[in-house]
């Protein structure tokens, strides 16, 4: 597997998580800020993570539905790189959101079947990069982080997206290396493959997963 795979450790809430990402390689570092989500990391804690992320390792805020008082108490108190929308936005409201924060924008994209790519050449415009991940069911208590995986043989040959994008749902240290072969993904993302119980992230599995990703 080429070592240029770029992988994002999302849903961090706690130092030792933080380092192990950043030592073992996490080219992001995702803080989510969904309050029902047992990911969910306050504001105070999230800055003080952010300070020992290391330079060079982007700072993603992972926001569902956030309106903009919400956005502006998250990029005040939060020094970061990126914001990931994660709740059906519009066009206009990725538009809105990059111009008024300033900051490259990651659009989430849930699949279940072929139509659903077409979303990803509608905001190839607006936003900056895209996480594909399953669409969750419309009864789901999230709208991510749930573990769920689509059929990842719709992206095979898929690469040449205008923008870059991230593999994202269902991913663990045993399946990532089939999956980037299957879909020919760059770039990975992980959250609940990482973890012991919700929301509770390993050290081992964090660098588990990064090295079955890169090598």
């Amino acid at each position: 597997m080429p070592a240029e795979i770029g992988v994002k450790i999302c849903g961090l809430k706690q130092a030792e998580h933080v380092r192990a990402a950043a030592e073992v390689g996490a080219r992001y570092i995702g803080f989510n800020f969904f309050p029902k989500s047992p990911r969910y990391v306050e504001l105070d804690q999230a800055a003080i993570l952010a300070d020992i992320v290391p330079v060079g390792v982007a700072k993603v805020a992972v926001t569902v539905k956030s309106d903009d008082e919400e956005l502006d108490r998250i990029t005040s108190a939060v020094p970061l790189d990126m914001l990931q929308l994660h709740g059906g936005e519009s066009l206009e409201r990725v538009a809105e959101v990059k111009a008024r924060y300033g900051l490259p924008v990651i659009k989430v994209i849930g699949v279940a079947d072929q139509g659903d790519l077409e979303q990803i050449d509608l905001f190839g415009d607006v936003a900056d990069q895209f996480l594909i991940e399953a669409k969750p069911p419309k009864d789901a208590p999230m709208p991510g982080g749930l573990g769920l995986r689509f059929d990842w043989r719709l992206l095979a040959g898929r690469k040449y997206w205008r923008k870059p994008w991230m593999l994202a749902g269902g991913l663990t240290p045993e399946n990532v290396g089939e999956a980037i072969r299957m879909t020919g993904a760059k770039q990975v993302d992980v959250s609940s493959g990482i973890e012991i119980a919700p929301g509770q992230k390993d050290s081992d599995l964090i660098r588990a997963f990064i090295q079955a990703a890169t090598n």
